[in-house]
């Protein structure tokens, strides 16, 4: 089969390889691109380079019926979206040069009527900046395309049934590029589409995960707060919960994934004067990762002061947050990382049921492990460690509520 392709996706990651998928379900002709010649190849084979449920079924009907072929450069189309990642510099300023390069690659191949869409987290003023960059090299084109942003809601492991349900926030740099962007993406979003600025977008987007991360912040700094008065967090926060308008979460080791910990970089970049709650809520969030490696490290010097011999330390969990495989930015993998300095000793045992393997760490059995250990350190409350019963003869050190739950 073979006809005029409907859609370029530059960047097939997360999002864009889902959204491809999902796309070519509406008999829409897709190719995407990416910079990775492997992830290319794993494509055009009908198979997946990322682990996301009913995803590698979708991919192996698209690309048998020829509605999703994925190449290293872009082809003419008539719409564009770029969904490549958006990474930090080391004094976290945030990097466009990803969706610069996509934008460079396809500014030749565009045409009057197409449409251009940034869904790549982005600093506020990116998609002006990209019509700047496109107007300046195609000037024949200014008033001719449509161009708009509009971020993805969704989350890891339900990503395919998000995309389609979520509710979608859509800005233009015009009405018209708004109305367009919203008529593509009626094509297979069942969830409302809410148009709006593309400025505004931009922000929604960095606003909805800085939110969180602030409330998140909030559980983490009680936690500090009751360990050191000796109370019970997950007690008091369930208490507190029971007010009619209090809705505190629980706390964790750690903040991580691929966007709450990142997103508040972006509104810190520029705005770094104004934003102090959510520099503070990035600094608590930052600081709890140590503040538990420390706790560890201090209950296994009172182990080998107590018993005159090294103690044997099972860390459960390595997923950046319960029941999925993803360990992108995990707190869980940087305790580890600090207590075991990187190498892992045969008194140590690694439990990540979720995953086969790790390059780094030998994996243990739940099991082994919760025999074998002396001190039990729950980061990740994934639902294989619920079962867990208070060993007396076990040191437990649980970050994410396990015991409580």
């Amino acid at each position: 089969m073979s006809r005029k392709t409907d859609v370029v996706i530059l960047g097939m990651g997360y999002i864009g390889l889902p959204t491809a998928a999902l796309l070519t379900e509406s008999k829409l002709f897709v190719h995407g691109v990416d910079i990775d010649p492997k992830i290319v190849s794993t494509i055009n084979k009908g198979r997946i380079h990322i682990a996301e449920p009913g995803l590698e079924q979708a991919i192996s009907k698209a690309v048998a019926g020829g509605y999703l072929k994925a190449s290293l450069f872009p082809i003419e189309a008539n719409t564009y979206l770029i969904v490549v990642p958006t990474p930090f510099k080391e004094n976290n300023e945030p990097d466009i040069s990803f969706v610069e390069a996509a934008t460079r690659s396809i500014i030749p191949l565009l045409k009057n009527n197409d449409l251009f869409i940034i869904e790549s987290t982005s600093p506020v003023g990116t998609t002006d900046k990209m019509m700047e960059l496109i107007y300046d090299e195609r000037p024949e084109l200014v008033n001719k395309i449509f161009m708009a942003y509009c971020p993805e809601r969704v989350l890891p492991g339900n990503v395919m049934q998000e995309l389609i349900c979520n509710d979608r926030v859509i800005g233009g740099i015009n009405q018209a590029s708004t109305d367009r962007a919203i008529s593509f993406y009626q094509k297979f979003v069942k969830g409302g589409l809410h148009s709006t600025t593309a400025k505004t977008a931009e922000m929604c987007k960095l606003v909805e995960n800085s939110s969180r991360d602030v409330q998140i912040a909030f559980a983490n700094e009680l936690s500090l707060i009751c360990h050191k008065s000796g109370i019970d967090v997950w007690e008091l926060i369930e208490l507190a919960n029971k007010h009619p308008r209090v809705n505190i979460l629980f706390p964790a080791c750690g903040v991580g994934g691929h966007c709450i910990a990142v997103d508040p970089y972006f509104i810190l970049s520029d705005y770094n004067k104004e934003a102090k709650l959510i520099k503070t809520a990035r600094q608590v969030n930052n600081f709890k990762p140590l503040w538990c490696v420390e706790r560890i490290n201090n209950q296994r010097l009172e182990f080998k002061i107590e018993k005159g011999a090294e103690a044997k330390i099972a860390f459960m969990g390595l997923a950046f947050k319960p029941n999925i495989d993803d360990l992108r930015g995990s707190p869980a993998v940087k305790i580890i990382h600090a207590v075991l300095n990187g190498e892992q000793s045969k008194s140590h045992f690694i439990v990540e049921p979720n995953i086969d393997r790790h390059p780094d760490y030998k994996l243990t059995s739940y099991e082994e492990a919760t025999q074998k250990a002396d001190i039990l350190v729950f980061l990740v409350a994934h639902d294989e460690f619920m079962t867990f019963g208070h060993a007396k003869e076990k040191i437990i050190l649980d970050f994410c509520g396990v015991l409580s739950k």
